[in-house]
């Protein structure tokens, strides 16, 4: 709002083209856990988010999902 104490927000896709764009899944996987919980606390401190499909576990192999292939009202009709 521009007053001192105002309300601030920044839009996801403002976040996702900053420096961090990681942090938007972990503040919906953070409101997604109960409040004032040790499990919750705990478990946001183990929660890894890469940004790219490279990451330093070698036993776990992802795969890409195409959400789009697998249900026709998930692609956009022009």
């Amino acid at each position: 709002t521009g007053h001192p104490g105002g309300i601030k927000e920044t839009t996801p896709r403002k976040v996702l083209g900053g420096r961090f764009p990681g942090r938007v899944l972990e503040k919906a996987v953070e409101r997604m856990l109960p409040k004032e919980s040790p499990l919750a606390r705990k478990q946001l401190t183990h929660l890894l988010i890469y940004n790219n499909g490279e990451h330093p576990h070698q036993a776990q192999n992802p795969e890409v999902v195409d959400f789009a292939g697998r249900n026709a009202k998930n692609i956009r009709s022009l």
